[in-house]
């Protein structure tokens, strides 16, 4: 049995029929809509464990200005972005985010803090969610639900009230700019399905940054083509090319953040009123070194999943051309963080760890801090410890609850290389660190060789590593002596910046992406004249003495096809039954190449264009002709479908969370 019942067995509604033969257009002027203007574009990325902002005038497209300092920022972690964490009051009412939020959520008092709602590190649910619709949930550290759509728009709105502040630090005389002259940019991650990418839409819609009237407004900008974008105007002296190194040992720790050389002291130019941001000019010429045709792999490690993308660069503007569909998976930063609770368990029991995160969630926040710190100084060359601060709740919290000590339980726990010192900490030899870092790191290195054994992705010239995770000292290793003999690899400096740089530059000029590879297969659902021996039999319906094969799988573009920026494909279709006026297209998308049913497994309905031809003129041809088209290319895709005789339309967005 399929998933549908077959819609054109169901009364009333016999559907349509492809018009022979079927054609493609390749419309030039697909979109005639006038190109709003904006004043600023503003753009957000909202990371799995940090997020920020950047913005620029489009009259000064050359200066990026970056969120400097954000309030409580954390030692030896960079501040130019803040944690995504978010706290809602006992009454579900949105109270802080980011540092803010962490702090006041840590300073309240365990009776209270049990009432208030705090999340932290959700965007990987999106990604992780099968079936993701509007009411998905999140569940706080309390174990209280919220619905997603809510925390989603309570962030969203957070950084656009934040950016809208800063209109009056503008170099622009001190005038404030209005939400309606902002083209806002939101990142997510290229491996999204697409009804992740569509939430994040939603969510921006009920922010009030765009509405459904004017979609355009919005950009979802995909992170690793936004690291793409910014990378290509780099110059050399804003980038540590691992390639022309000593190979590991060469390098301190310092240098690696990028603030190592002083030539790489971009000019800064301080804002008048405000010293918040940093200003930077990107005008970068593509090195001399890229050519027509190359090649470059972009690899986007981030906390929650790590995005891969090939592109190629086509000259003379050098736009990009995508040569290989994005891939990836949930292989962030976070893997080293379960690898740390995983150990956590195997010292002092699941049973006390589960429970300590529940009873005492502040103090469980304040370990993963400790621990954060630690993480990012861990090195392939270090020999010294690393400490983590116990939190004095964990220690006592574990003597109630086992009646033993913490020193006890690292004694009898036979967890080599992790010891207890007499400061109260947990030691840990480099070792035990490295060894947190290698699942992770294994599974990207691992996808990473896939990716290169595809024959699209011959003759790679450079690897560049972006992200929060690029910074590790311990992915930049594994990377180049994995890769560093296919392709130079290069980091760019403050790493965890690239997309944000980025998602500001596909703001400005979004035509900058000019082909893509289609994610998924999409096609609608016609009846086409039943062929003895052809068509399986349980297809078969008669209407009106004409013999019907239903549910058949018309299709528009097949999963990694090329697209051209605002291409559209067009077919031609008529009622199947000449006197209906009222016709429905259900639109269907697939993960497989080949589908000729829409009954197949993993065929999921997406859109449904209803035209009403009821009071339009009686005197209508015979064989009617529906045109229905299908624009591709930008991350949304838009569908309509017109009447030929009557030129009546109807238009629809391509929606995967309310089917």
């Amino acid at each position: 049995t399929s998933a549908y019942s077959s819609p054109a067995k169901s009364l009333g509604d016999p559907g349509i029929t492809p018009l022979s033969p079927s054609h493609t257009v390749k419309d030039s002027d697909a979109d005639d809509a006038v190109e709003q203007l904006f004043l600023v574009v503003v753009a957000i990325d909202f990371g799995t464990t940090s997020s920020g902002y950047a913005y620029s005038f489009t009259k000064e497209p050359e200066c990026i200005h970056v969120m400097r300092r954000w309030e409580g920022g954390d030692p030896g972690v960079s501040n130019q972005k803040t944690p995504t964490t978010i706290l809602l009051t006992p009454e579900r009412k949105f109270h802080s985010f980011g540092y803010a939020a962490r702090d006041y959520y840590h300073d309240l008092d365990p009776t209270e803090s049990k009432h208030w709602l705090y999340f932290e590190k959700f965007k990987m649910k999106l990604h992780t969610t099968g079936n993701l619709t509007m009411e998905t949930d999140l569940t706080a550290a309390n174990g209280k639900k919220v619905k997603a759509l809510e925390i989603f728009a309570y962030a969203l709105q957070f950084f656009k009230e934040q950016a809208l502040k800063v209109g009056d630090h503008s170099d622009q005389g001190g005038s404030d700019f209005e939400n309606t002259e902002v083209r806002w940019v939101i990142t997510v991650p290229a491996i999204w399905k697409q009804p992740a990418k569509q939430f994040m839409r939603q969510a921006a819609y009920k922010a009030g940054m765009a509405s459904p009237e004017n979609p355009e407004q919005l950009i979802i900008a995909l992170e690793p083509e936004a690291a793409s974008i910014y990378c290509r105007k780099l110059r050399l002296h804003q980038m540590i090319d691992l390639s022309s190194r000593a190979p590991v040992n060469g390098y301190s720790p310092s240098d690696t953040i990028g603030t190592g050389f002083p030539q790489g002291k971009e000019h800064v130019r301080r804002n008048r009123q405000s010293r918040t941001f940093m200003v930077e000019n990107v005008i970068g010429e593509i090195w001399s070194e890229l050519e027509e045709g190359d090649r470059y792999i972009v690899v986007d490690s981030g906390g929650g999943t790590v995005d891969m993308t090939v592109h190629q660069i086509r000259l003379p503007e050098g736009h990009l051309k995508e040569l290989y569909k994005a891939t990836g998976g949930p292989y962030g930063s976070l893997g080293v963080d379960y690898e740390f609770e995983k150990l956590l368990c195997k010292i002092f029991g699941e049973d006390f760890i589960e429970q300590f995160k529940i009873k005492r969630p502040a103090a469980w926040v304040d370990l993963m801090i400790a621990f954060e710190s630690r993480k990012r100084a861990a090195a392939p060359d270090r020999t010294n410890p690393l400490n983590i601060t116990l939190p004095f709740s964990f220690i006592d919290y574990y003597k109630k609850f086992r009646g033993h000590s913490v020193e006890h339980a690292l004694r009898k726990s036979n967890v080599d290389f992790v010891k207890w010192s007499s400061q109260g900490m947990l030691r840990m030899s480099p070792d035990a660190m490295n060894a947190l870092f290698k699942p992770t790191i294994d599974q990207i290195i691992q996808h990473l060789s896939e990716v290169f054994d595809k024959p699209e992705v011959t003759n790679v010239k450079f690897l560049f590593l972006v992200g929060g995770f690029a910074e590790s000292p311990l992915l930049q290793q594994a990377v180049q002596s994995a890769f560093g003999s296919r392709c130079r690899v290069i980091i760019p400096q403050d790493v965890g910046l690239t997309i944000l740089k980025g998602a500001v530059l596909f703001g400005l000029d979004p035509a900058v992406i000019k082909v893509r590879r289609s994610p998924l297969t999409y096609g609608v659902g016609v009846l086409n004249r039943f062929v003895e021996g052809k068509h399986p039999p349980e297809k078969l319906l008669v209407k009106d003495g004409t013999r019907w094969c239903t549910d058949v799988f018309d299709k528009f573009i097949s999963a990694d096809q090329s697209v051209a920026l605002g291409e559209t494909v067009t077919r031609s279709y008529t009622p199947a039954k000449p006197s209906q006026l009222v016709i429905v297209i259900n639109i269907y998308s697939s993960e497989q190449d080949n589908v000729s049913f829409i009954t197949e497994p993993g065929v999921k309905k997406c859109g449904t264009l209803r035209l009403d031809l009821t009071g339009t003129d009686a005197s209508v041809p015979s064989r009617r002709e529906i045109k229905t088209l299908m624009q591709f290319g930008d991350t949304e895709i838009k569908a309509m479908a017109v009447d030929v005789a009557t030129s009546k339309s109807v238009k629809v967005g391509i929606d995967f969370l309310n089917y």
